[in-house]
């Protein structure tokens, strides 16, 4: 029986192997004409003065396996924090041992420990797999919310002043 994943926050020093995991997720996911992250761009947002996002690392016999990457949110119903699931990637290597549910379930304790109300995340519509480890561990896919995104040059253009209406 394969060793169970140890599962810890990610210092510094971990740089190189969260932006692996990014470039091997966004390459799963056939985004990674999409990525931006530099190790500078990461350092300042996770390690900084201000980290806008936490990390998680599974390790197994002392090599990195997977990772979470999470930050909190707020739910105006519940009236308090929620934790949201930014990427959560296992190497194809370390699959089916479990690591996945590990960090889920590690997420969830912190979420429970910062009494928090919820754990989100979205998922790509086409990657069936997923979907059905996400089910199977008790989550609800929500299908009748549809995400929105402004980026890049359309952030600019919203971020602009109007002119007079």
């Amino acid at each position: 029986m394969p060793n169970p994943a140890v599962i810890r926050f990610a210092q510094e020093a971990d740089l190189p192997i969260i932006l692996g995991f990014i470039r091997s997720l966004a390459k799963y996911e056939r985004l990674l004409h999409e990525v931006e992250a530099s190790a500078d761009s990461l350092r300042q947002h996770l390690f900084g003065e201000r980290p806008a996002a936490e990390v998680l690392i599974a390790e197994v016999d002392g090599e990195a396996a997977g990772f979470a990457i999470f930050f909190q949110n707020f739910s105006t119903f519940l009236g308090r924090p929620g934790l949201y699931l930014e990427d959560l990637f296992v190497d194809p290597a370390f699959r089916r041992r479990g690591i996945g549910k590990a960090l889920l379930t590690e997420l969830a304790r912190i979420a429970v420990e910062r009494n928090y109300g919820r754990l989100e995340w979205s998922v790509l519509d086409w990657n069936a797999p997923a979907i059905a480890f996400y089910e199977e561990v008790g989550a609800r896919v929500m299908r009748d919310w549809i995400p929105c995104r402004v980026s890049n040059d359309s952030l600019r253009a919203l971020s602009a002043p109007a002119g007079p209406q």
